[in-house]
C-alpha cells in the first residue's frame, strides 16, 4: 500500500528540520512599471501547472520509497533501516514544503474543480504537519522520535521478576482467567504512558499551530477536511451511524457484562455498571473475541474447521493466496501479474529478520503488486489473505489515474473493501471451491455470528472515540491535566466500559493505545467496520443471493464483480459518495447493513437479556 515506509514514518512525519516550506514559483511577470514593484498575483493557470509538477515530483519520490521499505520490510538490518529512514524523511520534506505552497494556491480565485481537490489533497495529506519555523520544526521532530520511542521500547518491570514487554503483557490480557493477574498485567502497559503526556501535549501545540498555519483552525479540523463534506459536519455523520448500531452494540454489552459477572463475581464484575477494561480479552478493551469461550452460546457448533481442513487438502501458503486469487478472477478481474508471484514475501525467511505483519503494495503504481505475510495454513491467514488481496485488486483498479487519486475513496474505503472479502469467506463459499462437500445447517450459525460481533461489533465506539478524544485535545476544550479523565469519560459514554481501578493523577491512559503517540488517525477503522457490511450486502443483492445474509456467497458473480470495479477504478478522483454510488447504489453510508447481517445473533442476545438489567 502507498507509503507503508517503515517504523521510523510514524515519527518522522512531522521531520524536515532543514526544510521550510519554499516560496511558490514565481508567476510570470507583468510588462510595464507594475512588475518593477511586485510579481504578478499567481493565477488559476499557475496553480494547474503547480499540481502538475508536484505529482510528479510525489510519485517520483513515492516509488522509490516504497521500493526502499520493501527492502527494510524485507530484509531488517541497521543498513536497510537507515536508508529507509532517509527515504521517509525525503518523501516528508517534499510533503512539507508541497503544503505550504498549495496552502497559498488554493486562496486563486478561478480554480477548476480537479485542481481545488487536489490543492486540498496537498495541503492536508500530512498527518502531523510541522510549523515553519525551523526551531519548532526540530522541536517537533525529536518530540515525535520520543514519544515513538518510549512506545516501542515500553516496559513494565515488577518488583520481583523480569521486565515484560507488551507483547508479554498481552498474552496475559489475551488468555488469563486470573483477575488478580489481569489488573497487574492491564496497570503494568500503563506505567509507560505517563511520561508522554507533557511530550503530547507540546506535539498538540506545535501540530496545532503548523495546520492553522495550513489555514485550518486546529489538526482535528484537519483531519476532518479530507471527507468531502465540511469539517463540522462529519462528528455528526459519525454519531449518525453510531446510534443506527448502538442498539446491537447495547445488546452484546449486556450479554457479555451478565457472564463475565458469572463467572468473576460481583467484585469483579457488577452486574449493572460499567464493564472493567482488564476483563474483555484485549490490552485496550477494543474487540473481545478472546473471551468467545466465556461469552458464547453454550451449543453451538460450526460445523467445520477451516484449519484443519486447509491442512488435511494439502494446503500450503501459495495454494492460499492462489485460492484468493481465483475468489476474484470468478468476478471477472484479470489474474495478477506474474511478478506478484515472483516478488512477494508468502513465508518467513529463515535467514534474516522481516516485518510479518501482513501488508498489500503497489511498488509501482502500476502492475507491480506484492503481499508481504508470512503465512500459516490457519483458517485466520485464509481470512487474512483475502483482505490483503482486496487492497491489490483495488490498488490496481484505481492505477490509471493521476497520482493524487491513486487511493480510496476515503480513508475508510480500503481497510472496508478488505474486510468485505473477509466476510465473504462463508460455509456457502467454502462449498463452491470444495472445501466442503455440504453446507453445515443454521444450528451453528449464532455461534460464528457471535465470533465476529466479539471482534467487529465490540469494536464500533473504540473506533469512535480515539479520534473524538482527540478532536476535543487539538480543539483545546480540555487541559493536560484533564487528558485522561476525559478519555474515560468517552469510554464510559460509547463503550460502557470503566477503568478498574482509580487512575493515578499523573495517568496518560490514550498513550498506551499505539495510534496516539503514533499519531494515526483512527475515524478510518470505524468506517471500514460500517461500510465492510455496507459493501457486502450489496454485492449479495447483485448476485441474487437469497436467505440470510451472513450466509451469502457472490464468488462466481461477474455482475458484482462489474460494479465491485465501477467503484475501486473510480480511486479519489470523485467525492466518496460518487464512489459508494456507484457499488451500493446510495450515497449515504448507512449501518443498517451491520444489522441485518447479525439479525439472529441479536435475536438470540434478546432472548438471553430477557430478565437482566441492561444499559449501565
Amino acid at each position: 500500500m502507498r507509503l507503508i515506509l517503515n517504523v521510523f514514518s510514524l515519527f518522522i512525519v512531522s521531520l524536515c528540520v532543514a526544510c521550510q516550506p519554499s516560496e511558490p514559483a514565481a508567476a510570470p511577470a507583468q510588462t510595464g512599471e507594475a512588475s518593477a514593484a511586485q510579481p504578478a498575483a499567481p493565477t488559476a493557470a499557475d496553480a494547474a501547472a503547480f499540481v502538475r509538477d508536484a505529482e510528479r515530483r510525489l510519485e517520483e519520490l513515492g516509488q522509490y520509497s516504497e521500493r526502499v521499505a520493501w527492502v527494510y520490510s524485507t530484509h531488517i538490518t541497521d543498513d536497510t533501516a537507515l536508508l529507509a529512514a532517509k527515504a521517509s524523511e525525503n518523501m516528508t520534506a517534499a510533503q512539507v514544503e508541497l503544503a505550504g505552497q498549495a496552502a497559498m494556491f488554493s486562496k486563486v480565485e478561478g480554480l477548476d474543480a480537479d485542481t481545488e481537490r487536489k490543492l486540498n489533497m496537498l495541503r492536508s495529506g500530512i498527518t502531523v504537519p510541522a510549523p515553519s519555523d525551523p526551531e519548532k520544526i526540530a522541536e517537533q521532530a525529536k518530540i515525535g522520535a520520543e514519544l515513538s520511542g518510549m512506545y516501542g521500547k515500553g516496559k513494565y518491570c515488577p518488583s520481583e521478576g523480569e521486565c515484560l514487554g507488551l507483547s508479554e503483557l498481552e498474552a496475559v490480557i489475551d488468555n488469563s482467567r486470573d483477575p488478580a493477574e489481569l489488573l497487574e498485567a492491564w496497570n503494568g502497559w500503563r506505567t509507560v504512558s505517563p511520561p508522554m503526556k507533557p511530550l503530547y501535549a507540546r506535539q498538540v501545540e506545535l501540530a496545532n499551530e503548523g495546520a492553522q498555519e495550513l489555514g485550518f483552525e486546529d489538526l482535528g479540523t484537519m483531519w476532518r477536511s479530507g471527507y468531502d463534506m465540511p469539517p463540522s459536519e462529519f462528528p455528526g455523520e459519525l454519531d449518525r451511524l453510531w446510534g443506527q448500531v448502538k442498539p446491537l452494540y447495547d445488546a452484546l454489552h449486556c450479554h457479555v457484562r451478565a457472564r463475565l459477572n458469572e463467572e468473576y463475581g460481583d467484585e469483579v464484575v457488577s452486574s449493572d455498571g460499567l464493564i472493567p477494561a482488564h476483563v474483555l480479552g484485549n490490552m485496550w478493551a477494543q474487540s473481545w473475541d478472546n473471551i468467545y469461550d466465556l461469552v458464547g452460546p453454550e451449543e453451538s457448533d460450526a460445523g467445520y474447521d477451516l484449519t484443519a481442513i486447509l491442512n488435511e487438502d494439502g494446503f500450503d501458503a501459495v495454494s492460499m493466496v492462489k485460492t484468493g486469487e481465483a475468489f476474484f478472477t470468478s468476478l471477472g478481474f484479470e489474474p495478477l501479474p506474474e511478478t506478484f508471484w515472483t516478488r512477494s514475501q508468502f513465508v518467513k525467511p529463515r535467514d534474516r529478520e522481516v516485518v510479518c505483519h501482513a501488508s498489500a503494495w503497489d511498488v509501482d503504481e502500476k502492475e507491480d503488486l506484492r503481499i508481504k505475510m508470512c503465512i500459516d495454513v490457519n483458517g485466520e491467514d485464509f481470512r487474512t489473505i483475502h483482505h490483503e488481496l482486496g487492497h491489490n485488486f483495488y490498488q490496481r483498479a484505481y492505477n490509471q489515474k493521476s497520482y493524487l487519486y491513486r487511493s480510496s475513496a476515503n480513508d475508510g474505503f480500503h481497510e472496508a473493501v478488505g474486510d468485505t472479502l473477509s466476510l465473504s469467506i462463508t460455509p456457502d463459499y467454502l462449498q463452491q471451491i470444495d472445501l466442503l462437500e455440504e453446507v453445515p445447517d443454521a444450528s451453528g450459525d449464532v455461534g460464528l455470528l457471535m465470533k465476529t460481533a466479539l471482534e467487529k461489533v465490540a469494536f464500533l465506539p473504540f473506533g469512535l472515540l480515539v479520534d473524538q478524544w482527540r478532536w476535543k485535545v487539538f480543539a483545546g476544550e480540555v487541559s493536560p491535566e484533564g487528558y485522561n479523565d476525559l478519555w474515560w469519560q468517552l469510554r464510559a459514554d460509547y463503550q460502557g466500559i470503566g477503568a478498574p481501578n482509580e487512575r493515578p493523577a499523573d495517568a496518560f491512559d490514550p498513550g498506551a493505545k499505539y495510534h496516539v503517540p503514533g499519531n494515526t488517525p483512527y475515524t478510518r477503522y470505524f468506517l471500514a467496520h460500517i461500510l465492510q457490511f455496507q459493501f457486502f450486502k450489496a454485492l449479495c443483492d447483485i448476485s441474487g443471493h437469497e436467505g440470510p445474509v451472513h450466509r451469502c456467497s457472490f464468488y462466481g458473480s461477474e455482475e458484482a464483480g462489474q460494479r465491485l470495479n465501477a467503484m475501486l477504478e473510480m480511486g479519489r478522483e470523485k467525492p466518496w459518495p460518487d464512489a459508494l454510488e456507484a457499488l451500493t447504489g446510495t450515497r449515504e453510508m448507512d449501518a443498517t447493513a451491520v444489522l441485518d447481517y447479525f439479525a439472529p445473533l441479536q435475536e438470540w442476545l434478546d432472548e438471553q437479556n430477557a430478565s437482566r438489567q441492561c444499559g449501565w
